[in-house]
């Protein structure tokens, strides 16, 4: 199967932005933007013999959704089930997920489970009284970060930031505090699979040769490409499902055999199925990041 590009799907969030960063379309009036789904299965195929074809309907079993999050107002406070949690509930996965940090103005920050030694009935009790951010944890981040959320953990992300999302393919999303916003919580079943202890936080890049690991956990990892603008920089785990996003133009692939070249379009998401070898060629520089699929 060739690589193909995905047209992105808009979806109208609350705390959305009513401005998008190029290239992406400006929204309607009134109707803020505040997710842009890369790799939902309702995403066509931009060009090709199967332009038109959705994603479900070429790969029903897509196991990562990718999202790019535009909060220009805090998200709700929530949590997600893990895999066994989700199907008791009769739904295929739970939602580890992470966060990549495109942008973000100074101040930003995320809650990251409960502060230390605060108990999952002592946010209950937070909850009832209007005051949940007293018993998070406040995580500041800046561009380039990476932050790591596994399922159970109970998180936030703030405004003044554009985020690059990856989370197993579920929508199994708990809600847990909103601000007073009128939309419906799950308390009980959010402080349910809730986790007092996680592996969530910032996580620390490992430098390899022609990429930067940022995160690897059992359902995805997530590398940032070292792009030699005078050359090629090879992709290896041809084995496997690769997605690159790029945030800047300058950027195409091209196959080992040279039958294949494709822009990769700023802000979109390039699937590449498993079985054949590319490399990623940056004509004016600029960033690649690359998802690998389980």
């Amino acid at each position: 199967m060739m690589p193909f590009v995905l047209e992105p799907i808009f979806k109208e969030r609350i705390w959305g932005a009513s401005e998008l960063p190029a290239p992406y379309p400006q929204p309607e009036p009134g109707k803020p933007i505040g997710e842009v789904w890369l790799t939902a299965l309702e995403c066509t195929i931009a060009e090709g013999e199967s332009a038109g074809t959705t994603l479900g309907e070429l790969m029903p079993e897509f196991p990562l959704l990718m999202k790019v999050l535009l909060p220009k107002e805090k998200l709700s406070v929530q949590v997600h089930p893990n895999d066994a949690e989700a199907q008791r509930i009769n739904e295929a996965r739970g939602k580890t997920e992470c966060w990549y940090v495109m942008q973000a103005d100074a101040g930003a920050e995320v809650a990251l489970g409960l502060k230390p030694g605060v108990r999952v009935e002592d946010l209950r009790a937070a909850i009832a009284e209007g005051r949940a951010e007293d018993k998070l944890q406040m995580v500041p981040v800046k561009a380039g970060d990476l932050v790591f959320v596994d399922a159970g953990t109970i998180h936030a992300i703030g405004p003044g930031m554009v985020v690059l999302e990856t989370q197993q393919y579920s929508d199994v999303t708990y809600r847990l505090y909103d601000y007073g916003r009128p939309r419906e919580l799950h308390l009980e079943a959010g402080l349910a699979v809730s986790k007092t202890g996680t592996e969530a936080g910032l996580t620390k890049p490992v430098e390899h040769p022609t990429y930067t690991r940022l995160v690897e956990c059992e359902y995805f990892a997530v590398d940032e490409l070292k792009l030699d603008t005078h050359g090629e920089t090879k992709l290896e785990f041809s084995d496997k499902l690769q997605i690159l996003v790029a945030l800047d133009e300058g950027a195409s692939l091209r196959s080992q055999e040279g039958d294949v070249q494709m822009h990769l379009p700023k802000g979109k998401a390039v699937v590449l199925p498993a079985g054949a070898s590319y490399a990623v060629l940056a004509h004016s520089g600029g960033k690649v990041m690359r998802v690998l699929a389980p």
